[in-house]
């Protein structure tokens, strides 16, 4: 009996195996159209499949797009970094620049210096009170042979003089100064030089007043300003400024002209102090300061 449950599995097992090979051999033909069953088994599977794969797609969709979001906001962090570096170039590269053209300008302007030694400085301080005595501090001084009434100019022109000195800075008075006692003796440029004396400032329209010139005098607009030369403290021909107009003092016995500076008293950053060449006994030297402080 149970040698015949044997072969009886054995036989069922055998059909079942013939059964399958017959499906799938069925299954494999070219057939114009599915039976049912087969298209019930596709319709169903694909049915679950369907919904199966789309929370898997989007599922599998927010964690690539969370992916992708935080890589944007990597490479847009990155992106700022560089942008706020290269803003910073920029400014770099433009003060690099401007201060390049600056010295050049001055070691052009050394040239044209005759008989003096124009020693380069660098500003260091301003002033905070610009509504009367406007000083810079520059990083020269006594040690660097920096004295007390020395011409100092920018590349364009005249900005004032020394006014005090310490072994290693020294304090230059603008021309823009309000005071009485601050006063330059210039010249205007023409087939004859006319001489006055740079002394005093309009704020407003930020002007030299040019005062003590001959009331006959014909001065033109743009005409050339530069100092005189007179007493040996400051060299000839060094640039004030452009007239922009003339007008009487007050008491019709001289003119005045108002001058537009070619230098900008505001901002200053590299100056020229025009050192004389040779040393002058001190005697001499305070004669001649108190000749061009009276002219």
């Amino acid at each position: 009996m149970p040698q015949f449950f044997l072969n009886k599995r054995l036989i069922i097992l055998l059909v079942s195996i013939i059964i399958l090979v017959a499906l799938i051999g069925f299954s494999l033909r070219d057939r114009d159209q599915l039976t049912l069953p087969e298209q019930f088994i596709k319709d169903t599977t694909g049915w679950v499949q369907s919904m199966v794969s789309r929370p898997a797609h989007y599922f599998a969709g927010f964690f690539e797009n969370l992916k992708d979001l935080q890589n944007t906001y990597d490479e847009n962090k990155e992106l700022k970094k560089h942008l706020d570096d290269m803003a910073r170039l920029e400014a770099k590269v433009y003060s690099l620049e401007k201060e390049n053209t600056e010295l050049k300008e001055i070691l052009d302007k050394k040239d044209s210096l005759r008989d003096y030694d124009p020693l380069q400085a660098t500003v260091i301080a301003r002033s905070p009170d610009r509504l009367w005595h406007e000083m810079i501090i520059i990083n020269k001084g006594k040690s660097h042979g920096v004295q007390k009434n020395m011409a100092v100019m920018t590349s364009r022109g005249l900005i004032g003089k020394v006014k005090s000195t310490t072994p290693f800075t020294s304090t230059v008075q603008l021309l823009s100064a309000l005071d009485p006692t601050n006063r330059i003796s210039a010249a205007l440029q023409g087939d004859k030089k006319l001489y006055g004396t740079i002394e005093g400032y309009d704020k407003e329209n930020e002007w030299l007043l040019l005062k003590g010139l001959p009331v006959d005098a014909k001065i033109k607009k743009d005409q050339n300003v530069v100092t005189s030369g007179m007493g040996g403290v400051f060299p000839g021909d060094v640039p004030i400024g452009k007239v922009l107009k003339v007008v009487p003092d007050e008491f019709g016995l001289n003119q005045t002209a108002y001058i537009k500076p070619s230098a900008d008293f505001y901002n200053i950053e590299h100056v020229m102090v025009l050192k004389r060449g040779m040393e002058i006994p001190k005697e001499i030297e305070n004669d001649e300061v108190e000749e061009e402080e009276d002219l």
